[in-house]
C-alpha cells in the first residue's frame, strides 16, 4: 500500500495538471468563439463566388475550361488538413486514419498519389509511412488568414493546371457543434459537381465568359481549401475544448479517490498508533 506521503504527492500534482488543463479548456472555449465566427463569417462569401461560377459553368453552352473537364487519372492528390499540436481528442486520428484507408484501398503504387499536408501532425504521420508528401505548411495561426494559406493553395491548384495531378480532394474535419465534427471528403478538382440550389442570376459578363472563368476558377477553388482551414480550426479548438474538459473532470475523479485513499491510510495509521500505546501501557502493568 502506498504511503500517507507518496498519496499526498499524487494529490498536490493532480490537483496542478487540472489547473492547467482547466486553464486549456477555457483558452479553447475562447478561440472557439472566434473561429466559429469566422466560419460562418467566410460562408456568404463562398456562396455567392459558388454562384456565379454555377451562373457561367451551367447556364452557358460552349464555354469551358481545363478546371472543369475530367481527365483520365494517373495521379491523385490528397490534401489533409490537421492541427500542428496533439491535446484535441480524436481530432488529427481520426481524420489521418481516414484518409490513410483510402490511399490503402485505391491505391497499389506510391506513384500513383501524393500528400499536401497543412499542419504538423499530418506531414509527420504522412512522411513516418513513407507515403509521398509534395508539399507541406506548418505553424499556422489558431484564426489564419487567406494570405497565411495562398502560396500554398496556388500551387496545390497550379499542380492540377500543369497535370502533376488529375484530380484533386480536400479531407477536413467539418465543424457540426462544439461537441460533434466529422471527416469530409471533398472533391476539389476537376470542378464537376459545382451546383447552386438557388435560382442562377442573369449575369451579364466582361469582357467574356472564358476570360471570367479563368480568373475565377483558380481563386474559387483556392476559397474552398481556405473555407476548409477556417471550418478546420473551428473543429480542432471545440476537440481540444472537449480534451481538456474530460482531463479535467478525470483529475477531480482521481483528486476524490485518492482523497479517500489518504484518509483511509491516515485513519489506519491512527488505529496503529492507538493500538501500539495502548499494547505499550498494558505491558507495563
Amino acid at each position: 500500500m502506498a504511503s500517507l506521503r507518496d498519496i499526498k504527492n499524487r494529490i498536490t500534482s493532480t490537483k496542478k495538471t487540472s489547473q492547467i488543463t482547466k486553464a486549456m479548456q477555457m483558452v479553447s472555449a475562447s478561440k472557439l468563439n472566434r473561429a466559429e465566427t469566422n466560419a460562418k463569417a467566410f460562408v456568404p462569401y463562398m456562396e455567392k463566388i459558388q454562384e456565379v461560377v454555377a451562373s457561367i459553368a451551367l447556364g452557358s453552352t460552349g464555354v469551358s475550361h481545363p478546371m472543369l473537364t475530367k481527365r483520365p487519372v494517373k495521379k491523385t492528390g490528397y490534401l489533409v488538413i490537421t492541427s500542428d499540436r496533439g491535446l484535441a481528442g480524436a481530432y488529427n486520428s481520426n481524420i489521418l486514419r481516414s484518409v490513410y484507408q483510402t490511399i490503402q484501398k485505391r491505391h497499389k503504387s506510391k506513384d500513383e498519389y501524393a500528400v499536401i499536408a497543412i499542419g504538423r501532425i499530418g506531414r509527420d504521420f504522412f512522411k513516418k509511412r513513407g507515403i509521398p508528401v509534395i508539399l507541406d505548411i506548418a505553424g499556422l495561426a489558431d484564426q489564419p488568414a487567406f494570405s497565411d494559406i495562398k502560396d500554398i493553395a496556388n500551387k496545390a491548384v497550379g499542380m492540377f493546371s500543369d497535370e502533376t495531378f488529375d484530380e484533386l480532394y480536400l479531407y477536413y474535419n467539418h465543424f457540426v457543434s462544439a461537441i460533434q465534427h466529422e471527416v469530409t471528403e471533398k472533391k476539389l478538382l476537376p470542378l464537376t459537381d459545382i451546383n447552386s440550389e438557388k435560382k442562377l442570376t442573369s449575369y451579364e459578363f466582361e469582357p467574356s465568359q472564358e476570360e471570367i472563368l479563368e480568373v475565377l476558377l483558380p481563386q474559387y477553388a483556392e476559397s474552398l481549401i481556405y473555407g476548409a482551414l477556417l471550418d478546420g480550426k473551428a473543429s480542432e479548438h471545440a476537440a481540444r475544448m472537449s480534451a481538456m474538459k474530460s482531463a479535467t473532470d478525470n483529475a477531480k475523479e482521481l483528486i476524490n479517490s485518492l482523497t479517500l485513499s489518504y484518509n483511509r491510510a491516515r485513519q489506519a495509521a491512527i488505529t496503529q498508533e492507538i493500538t501500539e500505546i495502548v499494547g505499550g501501557a498494558a505491558a507495563l502493568e
